[in-house]
């Protein structure tokens, strides 16, 4: 079955940085477009960015020139580097893709505080 494995979460400063993994098993990974979410507290899930099988990207306003997303389709592993922490960054942040539902991950936590 399919599964997503989060790691790399965990608290830094602000103006820090943290990459986020996302290891894969179960799926075709170099042919699905992959996901990262996040959640904070009393917050509605949103997408952070996207990128498409031919490594197209997308991301949200909130990250952009700060978050690279990435895949490595030898090891069936996406990449979320963060950079420029800031404190509302602070959420639980997924791995996500979709055919003909979508597939999430257990989430990492990432604490932006000082």
């Amino acid at each position: 079955q399919v599964q997503l494995v989060e790691s790399g979460g965990g608290l830094v400063q602000p103006g820090g940085s943290l990459r986020l993994s996302c290891a894969t098993s179960g799926l075709i990974f170099s042919s699905r477009t992959m996901s990262w979410y996040r959640q904070a507290p009393g917050k509605e899930r949103e997408l952070v960015a996207s990128i498409s099988s031919g490594s197209s990207t997308n991301y949200a306003d909130s990250v952009k020139g700060r978050f690279t997303i990435s895949r490595d389709n030898a090891e069936n592993t996406l990449y979320l580097q963060m950079s420029s922490l800031k404190p509302e960054d602070t959420a639980v942040y997924y791995c996500s893709t979709y055919f003909g539902r979508a597939y999430w991950g257990q989430g990492t936590q990432v604490i932006v505080s000082s």
